[in-house]
This record gives C-alpha cells, sequence and structure tokens, in this order.
C-alpha cells in the first residue's frame, strides 16, 4: 500500500511535467489587431470595491493590485467593471471612467502594467439592476444600499428585481440611447489614458446581459421580444465603441453562455450572438456563466465553464477565453492543446498568487530566460537553487 501510495504521488508531481513535453501553448504570443500579447495567461476582471472615496477613481491599491500581477507574468490584464456612469457602478466603492478627471489615475495604472509587459484592458460596464448593492465596506451584502447612505436608484430593461434587490425603474428608450452614448465615451477616455483594449460587460446579470435574457426583459418595443431586439442594445454599443477606439484597438465582449435556467439565455443563442458580434468588429468572447438568477444552482467545478467557450469558438468561428476554475498550470495548458480556447483567464488563483504565470512556466518545463520574468526578478525564479 505504501509503495502504491508513493507512485500515486510521484505520478501527480509529473503530470505538468508531462504536458511539459511539448512547447507550452500558453506561452505562446498572440495577436489581435495591432496589439500583440505575450502569453495566453490572462488576468480576468474581478471587482475589489476599494473605492472608499466613492468618485470612481481608482487609488493606489488599484495600480498595486494590477502592476503586480503584470510583474507576475500574465499576459493581458483586464480591469475590473469599470462603471460608464455614476449609477453603473455595481456597489459606492466601484471604479469608474464616466469623467475626463478620473483619467490621469488610470493613465498612471495603464502606463505601469504596459511597463511591466503586459497588455491593459479595461472592461466597461453598467450594472443594471444589480447596482447599488453592498461590499465588505459598505455592507449590505446581497441587498442594496440606501440613498441615504450612498446609493441610488436602479433602472433595467424592465421592473423586475434581483433577489432581494430594490425593484428597478424601467428605462425609456432615451435612457437606453444615453447608456449606449456613455459607453462609446468611456470607451474614448480609456484609450486616451493607455488602454489598448476594450472588454464590453455583457455578462452575470448586468444591465446588458438583463436585456439579453428574456427571463429580465419583458419589454415589448424595439429593445424588447425577440432575439433580434434583446440583443439590439448590445450590437448597438458594439458599434458605438468601435467608432470611438478606432479600427486599430482589440473589442472584447464578455457573456453569460448560460443563465443555468429554464427558458432563460443559453449555448445557442450565445452561439448566435457570438456570430453577429464578429460581423460588428468584436475579436473576442470571454465566455463565462451565470448571474441573471438569484440562487440558482450552478454545477461548480474544475474547469465547468470550458465546454461553453470551445461550442462558442467551433460554432461562430470566433476567438475565446476560458474562465472558472482553472487553477493548474497543466489544466489550462490542456485546455488549450484542445482547441477549446485561445486563451484561460486565472481568476481567484491569481488573487491568492499574484506570480501564477511564473510559476506555471516553471511546471511546464520553461527555461527561465524563456518565461515572462522582469529583468529585476529572474535571479529569483522558480527552480533557482540560489
Amino acid at each position: 500500500m505504501a509503495d502504491k501510495t508513493k507512485k500515486s504521488a510521484a505520478d501527480k508531481k509529473n503530470s505538468d511535467k508531462a504536458v511539459a513535453g511539448k512547447k507550452a501553448m500558453l506561452f505562446e504570443p498572440v495577436k489581435f489587431r495591432s496589439v500583440s500579447v505575450r502569453n495566453r495567461i490572462w488576468l480576468p476582471p474581478m471587482d475589489q470595491y476599494s473605492v472608499f472615496n466613492r468618485d470612481g477613481v481608482p487609488t493606489d491599491f488599484h495600480y498595486q493590485h494590477y502592476v503586480s500581477r503584470a510583474f507576475g507574468g500574465f499576459g493581458l490584464i483586464v480591469t475590473e467593471a469599470t462603471a460608464v456612469c455614476p449609477e453603473g457602478r455595481i456597489s459606492p466603492e466601484d471604479v469608474g471612467l464616466w469623467d475626463d478627471r478620473q483619467i490621469g489615475a488610470w493613465r498612471w495604472i495603464a502606463k505601469g502594467i504596459s511597463d511591466a509587459g503586459a497588455v491593459p484592458v479595461m472592461q466597461l460596464n453598467h450594472s443594471g439592476r444589480k447596482g447599488s448593492t453592498g461590499s465588505f465596506s459598505a455592507g449590505y451584502i446581497n441587498a442594496s444600499v440606501p440613498e441615504d447612505k450612498g446609493g441610488w436608484k436602479t433602472v433595467a430593461p424592465s421592473a423586475v428585481a434581483f433577489g432581494n434587490c430594490a425593484v428597478p425603474r424601467e428605462m425609456t428608450a432615451d435612457e437606453i440611447r444615453n447608456v449606449i452614448n456613455s459607453f462609446a465615451a468611456a470607451a474614448g477616455r480609456a484609450v486616451n489614458a493607455g488602454f489598448k483594449g476594450i472588454e464590453i460587460h455583457a455578462a452575470h446579470g448586468y444591465l446588458l446581459s438583463e436585456f439579453l435574457d428574456p427571463l429580465s426583459n419583458l419589454r415589448t418595443d424595439e429593445y424588447g421580444g425577440n432575439f433580434d431586439n434583446r440583443i439590439r442594445i448590445l450590437i448597438e454599443t458594439v458599434d458605438a465603441v468601435r467608432e470611438a477606439i478606432g479600427e486599430s484597438l482589440p473589442l472584447f465582449v464578455r457573456i453569460s453562455a448560460t443563465d443555468w435556467a429554464e427558458n432563460g439565455w443559453d449555448i445557442s443563442q450565445s452561439v448566435a450572438l457570438a456570430k453577429i458580434l464578429k460581423q460588428h468588429g468584436v475579436d473576442l468572447i470571454d465566455v463565462s456563466t451565470g448571474g441573471i438568477i438569484h440562487g440558482v444552482n450552478i454545477p461548480a467545478k474544475a474547469g465547468y465553464q470550458v465546454k461553453f467557450a470551445r461550442e462558442i469558438k467551433r460554432k461562430a468561428d470566433i476567438p475565446v477565453t476560458a474562465v472558472g476554475l482553472i487553477t493548474k498550470p497543466s489544466q489550462a495548458e490542456k485546455i488549450l492543446r484542445k482547441s477549446s480556447a485561445d486563451a484561460v483567464e486565472i481568476g481567484r488563483a491569481a488573487l491568492r498568487d499574484p506570480s501564477w504565470p511564473l510559476r506555471a512556466a516553471w511546471k511546464l518545463g520553461l527555461d527561465k530566460h524563456e518565461a515572462p520574468y522582469a529583468a529585476q526578478y529572474i535571479r529569483g525564479a522558480y527552480g533557482t537553487s540560489r
């Protein structure tokens, strides 16, 4: 029994080295339009809820958070959901880019990411009915923040609440057009700040996702009802953002491939949407799931969303990322080798380990000079004895 246990542990230890018998795809560069990315290990957007002044301006914490992971070897850094207007924040402590006065702080961060060798991409978002909610600092977890505590009245495609949150007000057609314009204006500011790409957040039950989903969009005008009407706001937003950033920079869209609920948004609609987004100049789909229905049971396990990325990539013929409980280098490498995705996003594991890509390079057998080390740090490379 002892010998069997010892053999099993050895097999596990060597699992990454088996993958390393071939050149690691994780560290192959990739290019979108004019922008080259050094590898295929990306940091996904993860809210930090750390703008304690509540003015949307990122802080020293945000600089440290993003730039440390750029030095840690990530190829591309996507910022947390950045609000296109004050009421587009998820919580009062969210970052934003609705005002020119916020550009300077973002420029510092974008330059820091670039100087460390990674590509800075800004995710833009409007929270819709899931806005004005609590955080670790504000309290009111999974609930609406009262207006006298810094909250606000939310808007949505329809007056349908999310969970225990306040009932939103149904948006007018003029308000929809204003939101589209706000996305475009924020995208222009992001480019001004030095970001090399934009990601539009149309996932996780926030405003654009709410329009896509028939369970949250009960409208009967040109922005509701059939599939073409429900995707209209996203397509118009994509067109407006593309015009704002020009043709040389990449444009990504994050979607929830399924909301895991009967009669809701699903993978077949996601594939159809991805085909249309490609025609409108979108360069990559960031594939996630869920977020539209409160309390829905999501069968989360290692790599549970990869199958959706693979189906969109194959059926829509568009590059995709895979995200969700991808924690091991060999697991991430196999996703690329099976052509399930063009890049992988390392989220919560990156919160634990800002240098996850550097450790992955060592695990996959790369020489330290092939790994994305900054010159200042290479003498401390994984595997270095002294």
